[in-house]
């Protein structure tokens, strides 16, 4: 899990260096209405090399990357970068990650016994939920959500953004 969970970094990294010509996908939501059908497979085999990639001391590993692509990002301004999904700005990328790191800490913390969830800001937190929610009506779930939301009905099985 460790392993998907810094793919949220490496991807950055990566895509910095593709730059694209057309931006395709012009919201975070968009984005994962244009992921919708990736293979799973796929996706899943590239967190597990991830995980290997960790090395003996994942959290230096993790922090390194963390530092660099920090330092990438901030010199690279809001660049049109090639991504899964297609042509996108670096900005609105970035969002899909944060989004990405969010979940996967929570999902971290859930898998290890006696860990707390990590505590986000409240400003942090709106933010992914509208990328969540916006995500789930391009997707035709709006109704369905808002119905959940609103504590009129419970959410079908599998329900998803991503």
């Amino acid at each position: 899990m460790s392993g998907h969970t810094s793919r949220s970094l490496i991807t950055v990294e990566t895509y910095l260096r593709q730059p694209a010509d057309t931006e395709e996908v012009p919201t975070p939501a968009a984005y994962y209405v244009a992921i919708a059908d990736l293979d799973n497979a796929a996706v899943a085999e590239r967190g597990r090399q991830a995980g290997q990639a960790l090395g003996d001391d994942p959290v230096e590993f993790v922090n390194a990357l963390a530092r660099r692509v920090l330092a990438e990002v901030e010199a690279a301004g809001n660049p049109v970068i090639h991504t899964a999904a297609g042509g996108m700005r670096l900005e609105n990328y970035l969002s899909t990650r944060t989004f990405e790191l969010v979940v996967h800490s929570l999902d971290i913390a859930a898998a290890v016994p006696d860990i707390e969830p990590p505590e986000f800001s409240d400003q942090l937190l709106s933010e992914i939920a509208q990328v969540a929610a916006t995500a789930a009506v391009l997707r035709g779930g709006g109704v369905e959500l808002m119905l959940a939301l609103t504590g009129r009905a419970a959410l079908r099985p599998g329900f998803s953004v991503v």
